[in-house]
């Protein structure tokens, strides 16, 4: 296997977990905890289970309010998951295929619930006092901004891209060295 298959492979793995961790905790949330009739669950001072329905994408962007928007906007993050996976296949570089396969597990978790139940379930709270530096999110958007972190990280921090796949710089051959060499 080479390593571009074992990297596809691997992405495909972490897609995958976070796919299944995130319908896993969801379920819970809904199931075992009942947060939906519950309200908010106080875990620490500064985070708390609190149930939410997004409607809408990243920060209630684009709300659904209509099942016509509803299946347009599972038609759009659909199309944008394709998108993604299709990057992540072609992708080269191990680390840029495990941040796409996290954007790519977390937008599938969020297309489940957007056709299981019309919106986006989200818990966790986050807070400082009364200051929230997040809205009410899920795993799946946590997996989302964590993968498109690396990615930014990485186009900005990781000057040359073939360094990354092990390649060796090699000094210019001038005649001189070959004629010696001979």
């Amino acid at each position: 296997m080479n390593s571009n298959s074992k990297f596809r492979l691997q992405g495909l793995m972490l897609a995958s977990l976070a796919f299944i961790a995130d319908q896993i905790v969801k379920y819970a949330m809904l199931g075992p905890l009942q947060l939906q009739s519950r309200g908010v669950i106080h875990i620490i001072s500064f985070f708390d289970l609190r149930y939410a329905e997004n409607r809408g994408v990243s920060m209630s962007f684009l709300t659904a309010d209509s099942d016509g928007e509803r299946w347009a906007l599972v038609a759009l993050t659909g199309v944008i998951a394709v998108a993604v996976g299709v990057w992540m296949w072609r992708e080269k570089l191990r680390g840029d295929v495990l941040a796409l396969s996290l954007v790519l597990g977390g937008a599938l978790g969020n297309i489940v619930d957007r056709v299981r139940y019309g919106y986006v379930v989200d818990y966790a709270d986050l807070h400082f006092g009364a200051f929230r530096p997040f809205y009410i999110f899920n795993l799946a958007d946590a997996c989302i901004s964590i993968g498109v972190m690396i990615l930014l990280a990485r186009a900005f921090l990781i000057s040359d891209k073939a360094s990354d796949r092990g390649s060796v710089v090699q000094e210019p051959v001038s005649s001189a060295d070959i004629v010696e060499k001979s």
